[in-house]
């Protein structure tokens, strides 16, 4: 055995070995009972253990009295030894009996008087309150980074347990016990503060009457507070060399605050692989602490790696589509300097796309030597393709539109990369038809699309009747709820044969005419708001131009115009006062001869509510075919104003938008007018108000709109309703 050796012994009355053992191997062995050579031998009996335990007592005794009178300690060596168990033979109460437990004076534990009695429902329990001394005492001589007392309580209270305990506590255990975890908070709130000296004790205040609660104390010591002595950086050389000193915000003097030294480090992992250093790795932090001077010595390691390039783009896995369509989606290129801001985009995009179940975007090392004594870092595509067909659908209700129902199905790779098929159909009160189309998304460059499409639709509205069969297609360069672009543009074409039923002012009766149209539509749009499905701030401008050509007999040539532009303004914490005004012309062409579907019309829930679906505009007076004049009873109209539609347009709105959680309420004011001349009259403007109910989802708010028109004209309904998808503008 290895011998026991004393701590804090007196070394200088021990020259020749300070380290003398307390017990002897030799002592110690004859400590130990013999161990029976048989042991298999049966075990002695309990009297046998009794009886030589009563022979070593006599044994101890005969020695106590050899070594030392009762109460003089005997001494060997010149050492006192003390008689530790040993009680002087002179005290008479040693053989006393105990008194009984009645004749103690004990008042026992009343939980009752820390309980308030109208606690009925929860039963007997504690009340409690508490209070913290001693920050009032608080060393902080910094103008930088000052703490005060309410500081700290403020973020004590928000993490407490005796403060989320609201006072009660089922007994005084639970109280020991939050007051416990208390006093730990305090201490880590102070450390984190910078007080690393830092005590806290607890201890409870009986109430002085019934009824009264108790208090818990923490009583706080909070010491000095450290601030930073020096700040060191055991790295490589960077470039440029002040990388990572003026990325790290602590100065030196500023007290050492846990949460701003936390955010710094982080802020080094963040910065450095924006600046070409994908592979640093911020090591553990030292910060040694003079409690003379109040200073700490803060040092960090990191290991830099290599200074790096995009290098080349691998993908592996399920793929959905190979590197070189990535390299398409990339915003970088081979050779420049690393950023890890473009990897991130690359990875959005990627997601965006929709085509995978799983995809992630990493640097690896090329050991490859790049430009500028950079070394190149590989881009590694780990991909999983998911499905990629997708059912869709949607609802709407606006008055004079009726219902309206709209379903597709996607196939989003049917020809890679991204070359999507759609399939949809709208059945509706007043529309119906289908259409199949071709979209190839990122064709050639990043969130540019190519489209192509044809398509074949039935309208019946107080307007016009239509059947119509498009073909067109489109190239444009889109926003998308990833990426908001502020500059945003479409141009394609359009060929039309359209069936349609217009009102005939000479012959004052409805004819079909078949029209054959040509189009080259385009639009450019500067966006600066905040959101495209429901912006808060910013505005937007587009602009829309489409020369068209009505083929056929009395060809024609024309040009349809309009303008848009919406802001909106942020009031409050959750108010948006929104704005929107839209203008809009056709000129070249007389309005008999443009068709009736591609006139302009004004009035429903994207137009001007109050109004049914283009009930706004220049109106002619047809029979009414329900009209009977021999009836007495008859409350028909004996004829009907039915919209025509005309050459220029006015419109605008003003929202008040209220939000409170996923809810909203929304007020507004709607005006607009069309006009038969070329160039809007500005005048015989018509008004709308109304009320909307908002419900906001992870894809857009939900709309429901009741408006009413002002000074009501006949045949314009009292209130009209709009159900839709998206804010209405």
């Amino acid at each position: 055995m290895a011998p026991v050796y004393a701590q804090g012994a007196d070394y200088e009355s021990q020259p020749t070995d300070p380290r003398e053992p307390i017990i002897t191997d030799n002592e110690f062995d004859e400590t130990i009972p013999p161990i029976d050579e048989d042991p298999d031998a049966l075990l002695g009996t309990v009297q046998d253990w009794k009886d030589e335990q009563q022979r070593l007592e006599a044994e101890t005794q005969a020695k106590d009295v050899k070594n030392g009178v009762a109460g003089i300690p005997a001494v060997q060596d010149g050492d006192p030894i003390e008689l530790i168990a040993d009680a002087p033979v002179d005290d008479p109460e040693i053989d006393n009996p105990l008194e009984p437990l009645e004749t103690f004076d004990v008042e026992p534990f009343d939980e009752s008087r820390f309980t308030e009695a109208d606690d009925s429902e929860q039963g007997a329990g504690l009340r409690y309150s508490y209070r913290i001394d001693g920050l009032e005492n608080l060393d902080d001589q910094s103008d930088i980074r000052p703490i005060s007392a309410n500081d700290i309580k403020g973020r004590f209270a928000e993490l407490s347990a005796l403060e989320d305990g609201d006072g009660k506590a089922t007994n005084g255990a639970m109280v020991s016990a939050r007051m416990r975890e208390d006093q730990q908070l305090l201490v880590d709130i102070l450390s984190g503060q910078g007080y690393f000296d830092v005590s806290v004790n607890g201890n409870v205040e009986l109430p002085s009457a019934d009824g009264e609660r108790l208090t818990v104390v923490l009583q706080v010591t909070p010491g000095k507070r450290y601030g930073l002595g020096t700040i060191m950086f055991e790295a490589e050389p960077v470039v440029p060399e002040d990388l990572v000193t003026k990325n790290f915000v602590p100065k030196i003097g500023e007290p050492i605050v846990a949460e701003r030294v936390l955010a710094a480090e982080a802020n080094l992992a963040v910065v450095l692989p924006e600046q070409g250093y994908p592979f640093v790795e911020i090591g553990q932090r030292d910060i040694l602490l003079d409690p003379e001077t109040g200073a700490g010595d803060y040092t960090l390691p990191i290991d830099i790696g290599p200074r790096s390039s995009f290098g080349d783009i691998v993908t592996t896995g399920t793929t959905a589509f190979d590197a070189e369509h990535i390299n398409v989606i990339s915003r970088f290129d081979k050779g420049e300097l690393y950023d890890s801001r473009k990897v991130d985009d690359l990875r959005k995009a990627l997601v965006a796309t929709g085509l995978f179940s799983i995809v992630s975007v990493k640097p690896t090392k090329s050991d490859e030597a790049g430009p500028d004594g950079t070394e190149y870092a590989t881009i590694n595509v780990e991909q999983e393709a998911g499905p990629a067909r997708t059912l869709a659908g949607s609802a709407g209700y606006g008055t004079g539109q009726g219902f309206r129902l709209e379903g597709s199905w996607t196939h989003r790779n049917l020809f890679p990369p991204e070359g999507a098929l759609i399939a949809s159909a709208v059945a509706g009160t007043q529309e119906q038809g289908a259409s199949l189309s071709f979209r190839r998304s990122n064709a050639g460059r990043r969130d540019r699309t190519v489209e192509f499409g044809l398509s074949a639709l039935h309208s019946d509205f107080d307007a016009y009747e239509a059947f119509t069969g498009r073909i067109g297609g489109r190239i444009s360069y889109d926003s998308t709820p990833i990426w908001q672009k502020r500059f945003t543009y479409s141009f394609g074409f359009e060929v039309l044969g359209t069936n349609e039923q217009d009102f005939n002012l000479l012959t004052r009766t409805r004819d079909r005419t078949t029209y054959y149209l040509a189009a080259l539509p385009g639009q450019v749009t500067f966006d600066t708001t905040d959101s495209l499905l429901d912006p808060t701030e910013g505005f937007r401008l587009s602009t829309k131009l489409s020369p068209e050509a009505s083929l056929g007999s009395g060809a024609q040539i024309y040009g349809r115009g309009q303008v848009e532009g919406t802001a909106y303004y942020g009031a409050g914490e959750n108010i948006v006062l929104a704005g929107r005004l839209r203008v809009g012309s056709i000129a070249g062409a007389n309005r008999e001869r443009i068709a009736p579907s591609r006139r302009f019309y004004a009035g429903g829930g994207g137009s001007v509510r109050g109004f049914g679906y283009q009930e706004l505009g220049p109106k002619v007076q047809e029979p009414n075919p329900k009209f009977d004049p021999t009836d007495p009873d008859e409350t028909d109209s004996p004829t009907l104003p039915r919209p025509i539609g005309g050459r220029s347009l006015v419109e605008a709105a003003a929202e008040v938008r209220y939000r409170f959680g996923d809810y909203g309420v929304v007020g507004f004011v709607d005006a607009g007018q069309v006009y038969t001349s070329s160039t809007p009259g500005f005048d015989n403007m018509r008004f709308g108000v109304g009320i909307g109910g908002r419900f906001y989802t992870n894809f857009g708010p939900l709309r429901l709109d009741v408006a009413t028109p002002i000074n009501r004209q006949p045949g314009e309904s009292r209130v009209s309703v709009y159900i839709s998808i998206g804010q209405a503008f």
